[in-house]
């Protein structure tokens, strides 16, 4: 009898017990940080990659057949327009400019013979003294001296010509690469060097790269809708240069011109940007990515990264009702932006979702929310 007024006593000093914590636990109502969704503008960058080239990148070729004669150039340095390159052994042009230049003299000395005929003849053809054949065949020699003059002229300007090509002079203003031939190479004819080296100009770089035909149909559409809602188009440079240290170029850059076709083997289009350089950092022929804004997502809805949850493939986030009581909210998702999703479906403009401590929060529960900031970079890099 004793033994179970015992198991009574302890049976209910349990129940009191458990009523006393389950009244605890519904009193505590905990604070739980949140993140309230602001909609706002959301341009999507995209990057692609690209190699460089210079403002103009030039070929110094050798127009003439010789050995080389004299290199006047520090390779890898900077070249003036004008500056004297390369000479190419002139002696065999040299000596056809004098051929040339003798047989203008003995054509000129033909003609003036010519023209002393001419003369003498035509006044005595006036008053009948020699015949009408004799001056006409005095016409002739004349103009024919006359032609052979102008032949001899134009072959001594090709033979000066072909001379000048013996000395070589940079186009323009740049940076010279290492030279192909050396002083005693025979150049002008393959297999020999034919470009003896290039100058770039690169105080401005270009960046060529290629979009496949969707990423193309998609920038073109968000251009045509710019275009159609009258906004002023955007002149400053908006283009990031990301290089292969993962550092980004110090200046902004912007779309030169995007090609006529799409190219049928690879279904992409080329599209060329132009960046300053005006430290010469960016060399022709470096590969980099460019990150490029392809369309702006308007009203679109940002939240944080640490907000969702994600379990094969299906993301879920916490959301605070009007009650301040926990709703579990699936939703879909699109790139990333920094650290934060964009939303394409499931959550709206002023809503609340859960920031911090998810596994302190269920369905159902209430709790006191407290608004909290989630900062970003200015600059968006959509994955």
């Amino acid at each position: 009898m004793k033994l179970k007024n015992i198991i009574l006593l302890i049976s209910s000093l349990l129940i009191i017990v458990s009523c006393g914590t389950d009244e605890q636990s519904n009193l505590f109502v905990p604070e739980i940080p949140v993140y309230k969704i602001i909609a706002e503008d959301v341009p999507i960058y995209q990057e692609f990659v690209g190699q460089v080239y210079g403002l103009k990148d030039i070929s110094i070729r050798a127009r003439v057949e010789g050995f080389l004669e004299g290199i006047y150039f520090d390779e890898g340095r900077v070249v003036k327009k004008g500056q004297l390159l390369y000479t190419i052994e002139s002696q065999p042009f040299e000596a056809d400019v004098a051929a040339n230049m003798s047989l203008l003299a003995r054509e000129k000395t033909m003609h003036v013979n010519a023209e002393s005929e001419l003369n003498r003849i035509r006044p005595l053809a006036e008053i009948n003294a020699v015949s009408q054949s004799d001056l006409d065949a005095a016409v002739a020699r004349f103009d024919a001296s006359q032609a052979s003059v102008e032949a001899a002229e134009a072959n001594l300007r090709a033979a000066q010509i072909q001379l000048s090509y013996t000395t070589i002079y940079s186009p323009i203003s740049g940076i010279i690469g290492k030279t192909k031939a050396k002083v005693g190479d025979f150049v002008g004819r393959e297999p020999n060097p034919v470009i003896l080296n290039v100058v770039s100009r690169i105080d401005v770089i270009l960046v060529e790269f290629f979009l496949t035909e969707s990423q193309y149909l998609i920038f073109a559409r968000e251009w045509n809708k710019n275009k159609e809602l009258k906004k002023v188009e955007r002149k400053e440079p908006n283009l990031d240069l990301i290089l292969s240290d993962g550092s980004v170029h110090n200046h902004k850059g912007k779309f030169e011109f995007i090609d006529r076709d799409v190219d049928p083997t690879t279904g992409s289009i080329l599209v060329q940007a132009s960046f300053p350089n005006p430290e010469g950092l960016i060399r022709p022929g470096q590969f980099a990515r460019i990150n490029a804004s392809v369309r702006t997502i308007k009203n679109g809805i940002l939240i944080p990264q640490r907000s969702v949850m994600e379990l094969q493939g299906i993301h879920n986030v916490y959301v605070i009702n009007d009650e301040n009581k926990v709703e579990l909210r699936r939703i879909i998702v699109g790139p990333t932006i920094d650290s934060f999703w964009l939303v394409d479906e499931g959550l709206n403009n002023g809503e609340r979702v859960v920031y911090e401590g998810l596994q302190k929060v269920k369905p159902g529960m209430t709790v006191i929310p407290v608004l909290t900031k989630a900062e970003r970079t200015n600059k968006e890099t959509g994955n």
